[in-house]
């Protein structure tokens, strides 16, 4: 088993290895005092894991009161997190007790929310179930809901009290789902670490999860340590991100947060390439990579649509949007530009390349 600190306000640990989803319960009751345990989870993770958890959970003295909900992005609505404090009020969770996010993405992120904000904070674990949770969203504290205006603009920082990451129930993601998280892997390879970019870059052999998992964890926890709140250098873990989730909006949030993520990537690249920061080399070995993981590189939105979805991005303060741009693989910088520039710069993110 790997364990990865995480050093922020409240400091927690992220535990990687296979088979410890069964051992959840003497994982959480490591955590906190066995009390009440309210699991949330999605129907398709629900039916996957949900009673394995539940008898772990019961096993090491804790009462489960258990929730599932629609799969998908479209459940990370206000609706679903009125019906998740619904859930704990119906279970009577109280500030001792703890709240368990089993699941990707979109539960951590809608569960951690509502933890956050019933009575005004209780604590939460996370159990990512999607290579994407593991080795990005469900560490850092960032939960949060999407509104018609945007991603993510309801929400709260709110750290776990711990994640637990089992490798063993990444064989039962469909492939593309799959694919999202190499997204962000890549991703973390392009921010800071080209030997981790150069390992992914022809796929990811499964006796790699574990080594990947944890370096992409600590890469994440380094930054969250310095820059918790997302004001400085965390902002770099936006690479790919601001035209990402414009893609997502334009595609009515049909196009999944990591492929949109993987053309957001490339589509940085272009506009740092335009601006003389990198060169053509390095769009090509980012293109490649994605293509050897079953990621796009381009989508066809028009770069109007695109600067017109960019402007409600809750990282724009002011009249200025923040880019992540790279300059080579494994290295990138913070570019803040003016929001009249969006359609030109989003027009340069098109263009094909030379």
């Amino acid at each position: 088993m790997k364990t990865v600190a995480v050093h922020t306000g409240i400091p927690y640990e992220v535990s990687i290895g296979r088979g410890l989803l069964g051992r959840a319960g003497e994982w959480l009751a490591g955590l906190t005092a066995p009390r009440v345990a309210a699991m949330v989870a999605d129907d398709t993770v629900d039916a996957l894991y949900g009673d394995q958890v539940q008898q772990s959970l019961r096993g090491a003295g804790f009462r489960v009161s258990r929730m599932r909900f629609a799969h998908g992005e479209a459940s990370k609505t206000l609706e679903t997190y009125a019906a998740v404090l619904a859930f704990f009020s119906e279970s009577q969770i109280t500030r001792s007790d703890i709240v368990v996010a089993l699941g990707g993405g979109v539960t951590g992120d809608l569960v951690g929310f509502a933890a956050a904000t019933w009575l005004r904070g209780v604590r939460f674990a996370q159990i990512p179930t999607t290579l994407l949770a593991m080795v990005d969203s469900s560490v850092g504290g960032k939960t949060g809901v999407d509104l018609p205006a945007g991603k993510n603009l309801a929400g709260a920082f709110h750290q776990p009290v711990g994640v637990l990451c089992d490798p063993d129930v990444l064989s039962t993601l469909p492939g593309d789902v799959f694919a999202d998280g190499m997204a962000e892997a890549i991703k973390y390879g392009v921010l800071c670490d080209e030997a981790l970019f150069n390992r992914l870059a022809g796929g990811l052999r499964p006796e790699e999860l574990e080594t990947v998992i944890g370096r992409c964890v600590a890469i994440k926890a380094e930054i969250c340590a310095e820059d918790e709140r997302d004001t400085g250098r965390r902002q770099l873990l936006n690479l790919g991100h601001t035209l990402g989730h414009a893609i997502e909006r334009c595609s009515g949030y049909g196009m999944p947060h990591g492929h949109a993520v993987a053309v957001g990537m490339v589509y940085a690249a272009r506009i740092a390439a335009d601006l003389g920061l990198c060169d053509a080399g390095c769009i090509a070995r980012l293109k490649a990579a994605l293509r050897a993981n079953g990621l796009p590189t381009d989508a066809d939105y028009p770069a109007q649509a695109l600067a017109g979805a960019a402007l409600s991005d809750k990282k724009r303060s002011g009249g200025t949007l923040t880019f992540v741009l790279p300059r080579a693989i494994g290295r990138c910088e913070l570019r803040p530009v003016p929001v009249e520039r969006l359609p030109d710069l989003a027009a340069c993110a098109l263009r094909p390349d030379v």
